[in-house]
């Protein structure tokens, strides 16, 4: 796996934030903490090279536009 690929748990929490869902519902839904799913979301950004969620959907929907949601 190279080290910018989502895990599969990343991807999950990417595709909760595609539905709007907010961190606590995440969490609520995943049965992890609001820190984890925190900590995902970072690495998302990280990931992706982006600042924030708006811009983390923009190139996710941009980069994989075969998938369905």
């Amino acid at each position: 796996m190279k080290n910018n690929e989502l895990t599969k748990r990343e991807l999950e929490v990417l595709k909760m934030l595609l539905k709007g869902y907010h961190n606590p519902e995440i969490s609520e839904k995943l049965c992890i903490s609001e820190h984890t799913v925190k900590a995902h979301v970072s690495s998302i950004y990280h990931k992706l090279n982006v600042s924030n969620r708006v811009q983390a959907i923009v190139k996710y929907l941009q980069e994989n536009k075969n998938i369905d949601y």
